[in-house]
């Protein structure tokens, strides 16, 4: 287990220009969303210039259980995988093993031939037109490439996906088989939806790297930043600190949480039936926010280097096109638009100001679908990790709206 204190810790936060009364509203929302039952614990990490700014634990693990939240909780970061998965594909793309603009059959020959969505029949059944080209390696790594996911009630490729158990396949070859009879949404680089695609990365490094996917996060990722309860499944030693997950419960409360996206919640005491790279691993606070000061170093951590400058700089670019950012699409999990953008596997503040948002510009963000969310804000040098373990729903995305105002409220002097 790693120690929390091995990461260095600021003075003070008024030494990295933060008002500690003006930080405490943070604590102080946290604890009151404990005290009323909105979720059973809550674990925030922030860090400025490669410090510790503050780290606070509050509430429980498991409400059934009378000991408090520790530090080294180990949380489901479902989608919270997903820039993991694309730094280890970065990592081959600095190797020279493939191009952005290659096409994803290069890797993926059973994808050869895909339909695109054209419509429904009569009888409801789904109209295709072809592929005009394959998806591009660019496109795989941003959502732009027409892959549906399976997650949502909102279009009837997403029902395809779900009635073809992508999401229950048996390996990451069986998931791209199944991938493979289905329509994409729209014609590569046409739209963004959120979707399988991280999935297909991680298949994508095991073809090119000769390992099995997990075997490539722990060797080039994990074991070098130090992530050491990061993984695909808890170990006999760390099981104990997994955190219990909840959803509401109908009545303002919270209820164990049984299913996650129709499936069964899983336990990570056993190996899945495939690694996701899309939302597969468990992490902690300290894991996760060794991999955003990697990210915010440009590539480096503690004298390691995983990446180059460049190639961190090429996933914090936004490759949505500007026509599709230009038009509103509903369907979207985020408001797209052309001042927030989306690169390789992050979402990018590309005009935060113009948006009402407090972060600098270049932020790069993404949550997970229990709880879980992060901030790189490479302008003001601030990284930020919070953990709670409730399903997705308004009340946990107020979670991460109500942190940002209350961090960078506290940023009085940001000179510093």
């Amino acid at each position: 287990m790693a120690d929390p204190a091995d990461l260095p810790v600021a003075p003070s936060p008024e030494a990295v220009g933060f008002d500690s009364g003006r930080l405490a509203r943070l604590d102080a929302y946290m604890a009151e969303m404990v005290q009323t039952g909105q979720v059973a614990g809550t674990s925030t990490l922030l860090m400025r210039h490669g410090q510790v700014v503050a780290f606070t634990t509050q509430g429980k693990a498991d409400l059934a259980s009378d000991a408090p939240l520790g530090r080294d909780a180990l949380f489901r970061i479902y989608s919270m995988t997903k820039p993991i998965t694309g730094v280890a594909l970065m990592i081959l793309f600095e190797e020279g093993r493939w191009s952005m603009d290659d096409p994803i059959t290069r890797f993926l020959p059973e994808l050869q031939g895909l339909k695109v969505f054209a419509g429904l029949d009569a009888d409801g059944n789904l109209l295709t037109t072809d592929a005009v080209r394959s998806p591009t390696m660019r496109e795989l790594l941003s959502h732009t490439a027409g892959f549906g996911y399976g997650l949502f009630d909102v279009h009837p490729v997403e029902r395809a996906y779900r009635d073809a158990g992508v999401l229950q396949a048996d390996s990451l070859d069986d998931l791209a088989s199944r991938i493979a009879t289905l329509p994409l949404h729209f014609q590569p680089g046409g739209e963004w939806f959120y979707s399988v695609a991280t999935d297909l990365q991680g298949l994508i490094v095991e073809r090119i790297s000769g390992q099995s996917f997990g075997d490539f996060l722990q060797t080039r990722i994990f074991d070098p930043l130090g992530m050491v309860d990061t993984g695909f499944q808890t170990r006999s030693d760390n099981v104990d600190r997994l955190a219990a997950i909840y959803c509401d419960d109908g009545a303002g409360g919270l209820k164990p949480a049984t299913e996650a996206f129709d499936m069964p919640i899983n336990d990570f005491t056993r190996p899945p039936r495939f690694v996701s790279g899309g939302g597969g691993l468990v992490s902690t606070a300290t894991d996760y926010a060794r991999f955003c000061q990697m990210i915010l170093n440009r590539g480096a951590l503690n004298g390691v280097r995983i990446l180059s400058p460049v190639a961190v700089a090429l996933m914090g670019t936004n490759v949505v096109p500007d026509a599709v950012l230009a038009v509103a699409n509903p369907m979207r999990l985020l408001p797209f638009n052309p001042a927030f953008g989306f690169g390789l596997d992050f979402a990018v503040a590309l005009d935060p100001r113009r948006l009402g948002m407090v972060e600098g510009r270049g932020t790069l963000s993404w949550g997970g679908g229990g709880g879980t969310w992060f901030w790189i804000d490479p302008e003001n040098e601030i990284v930020f990790v919070g953990l709670i373990q409730r399903m997705a729903d308004p009340v946990s995305s107020a979670f991460r709206n109500r942190a940002r105002t209350f961090v960078y409220q506290a940023l009085t002097q940001p000179e510093k």
